[in-house]
């Protein structure tokens, strides 16, 4: 089952032929992590939202409220059964009707939920290899910063993830930097340096980059910056790893010919899982 527009009904339900998020990608979404019927950093998640909204000019109901969203989305996990552990997807386009032009910016959603396997956050210990993907770049814009289901580098990207044996790629902007990976933005440890791209370098303004820029201040020896990364930088790196909101923290343990640590990542994980009540 899933909640249309404030309705529970069937996945099967035909609501594709004239949806804009489905005919030109106008479109913004989030996704949320449920732990014990609560939706963790529900405050970031609502008004992330609320502003990619308002960036691509559509009109906010009133009844849009984040106790509104929070009980939509708790009202179809506890449907669904998955309270314990689970992720929603809410997406919200602009009502149908017109072509590029829309006949109005008035909105609906669609909320899809899945069950999760655990409950807290954990690190995969396997082997974690990336590259850059530089078929297609993500423009210095407002736009890349925002989640519009406008994802084709993201696909094509893993698809030539998938063609290579690679586990993720490392996106590149229009001035050929670092911005992100494929499922998340991307930190790079050096030194004591804790670094990631600036929102202004393209890369999204992730809700897990969030919390960890402030969780890595707690932690002894390390100072946190927001900074223009170079591709060369990333083989001079001590770790490198991904984050969202979904995985939590993903270490990557080999780019290129370069192995990582992942010795932070654990500790990050832990200060994470600490912050949530976790463990």
């Amino acid at each position: 089952m899933i909640n249309f527009n404030g309705t529970i009904v069937s996945e099967d339900a035909n609501i594709l032929v004239e949806n804009r998020g489905f005919l030109y990608g106008d479109a913004v979404f989030e996704t949320v992590k449920i732990v014990n019927g609560k939706i963790l950093f529900l405050e970031d998640h609502y008004f992330r939202l609320m502003s990619s909204m308002r960036v691509i000019r559509m009109e906010i109901p009133m009844n849009f409220t984040m106790e509104y969203l929070e009980e939509q989305i708790l009202t179809l996990v506890k449907n669904n059964n998955i309270e314990s552990s689970s992720r929603a997807r809410i997406t919200v386009c602009r009502n149908n009707g017109g072509y590029y032009l829309p006949q109005d910016n008035t909105v609906l959603f669609l909320i899809k939920t899945m069950p999760l396997e655990n409950k807290e956050y954990s690190l995969n210990g396997q082997e974690y290899e990336v590259d850059l993907y530089k078929d297609f770049y993500v423009a210095k814009q407002l736009l890349s910063s925002i989640k519009t289901t406008n994802r084709l580098i993201n696909v094509t990207g893993s698809i030539y993830a998938h063609e290579n044996g690679l586990d993720n790629c490392i996106l590149l902007n229009d001035s050929k930097n670092v911005v992100e990976a494929l499922q998340g933005n991307i930190f790079m440890l050096i030194g004591g340096r804790l670094i990631t791209p600036p929102v202004s370098e393209g890369c999204l303004n992730g809700v897990m980059r969030k919390q960890i820029l402030e969780l890595a201040k707690k932690i002894e020896g390390i100072e946190v910056f927001e900074e223009i990364i170079s591709p060369f930088d990333l083989q001079k790196a001590d770790e490198l790893f991904v984050t969202n909101v979904i995985k939590g923290i993903q270490p990557i343990t080999k780019y290129r010919k370069k192995e990582f640590s992942v010795e932070t990542s654990k500790v990050l994980v832990m200060l994470l899982n600490d912050s949530l009540g976790l463990v």
